[in-house]
């Protein structure tokens, strides 16, 4: 592109003075003689090896003993949900919901349809949970019709306590800054699990913010 302006500029003088067009016909011939040759290190680059490359995508996409986990959890639960609006309060708000939980995407994720009344209106809430073979992490993703916006959360499950602990964050609706929850989930049996979210107080404080115990339908 430098040397088609180049040549644009002689033909521009050309039209002006003869002499100046040998001195800039020179100009740019000097200009092409001396564009740097690229080294061979500069334009070659390391073969990519496909066999390690199609081995890893394979096991990142490949459901594991986690997914199967996930998958066990398949069916319709029944939820009842406590909330504390800050660390003094001593009448939580309560409320049922159901959970619908099935694997989508060929086993990969667990989706969650909750449906419910919350505050005199028609309650909906949808949530994924996935467990990422490469990091070795959970991640959970929440919305609802009470918001617009995503509550994303990660974390690792502990075999002795049977909980995941969750850690993310989300925009305060009121003071629109992020604010950083934690939520824990322990599997008591089969058929019955806890979802426990602790938020701050304005003081720093945490406090339990919302419970969720969930037991299955048979």
């Amino acid at each position: 592109m430098k040397t088609a302006y180049l040549y644009l500029g002689a033909l521009l003088l050309c039209m002006t003075s003869c002499k100046k067009e040998v001195t800039i016909k020179e100009e740019v011939i000097n200009k092409v003689d001396t564009v740097p040759e690229l080294k061979e290190a500069e334009i070659t680059s390391e073969p990519i090896d496909s066999l390690a490359m199609q081995k890893a995508w394979t096991e990142y996409a490949t459901p594991t003993e986690p997914h199967k986990r996930m998958a066990s959890e398949s069916g319709t639960w029944t939820e009842d949900l406590t909330f504390w609006m800050s660390p003094e309060d001593k009448n939580p708000q309560k409320y049922t919901a159901v959970a619908q939980v099935k694997m989508i995407l060929g086993g990969r994720y667990q989706e969650q349809k909750h449906t419910g009344r919350m505050m005199g209106m028609d309650f909906e809430g949808i949530s994924t949970l996935a467990y990422n073979n490469a990091s070795g992490e959970y991640t959970s993703t929440w919305v609802d019709n009470m918001g617009t916006g995503m509550m994303i959360a990660s974390g690792k499950y502990d075999e002795a306590s049977k909980s995941t602990t969750f850690n993310g964050e989300m925009v305060d609706p009121m003071t629109k800054k992020i604010k950083e929850f934690r939520q824990v989930v322990t599997i008591i049996d089969n058929d019955t699990q806890k979802m426990e979210s602790f938020e701050n107080a304005p003081d720093g404080t945490e406090f339990k913010s919302m419970e969720i115990m969930m037991k299955r339908k048979k």
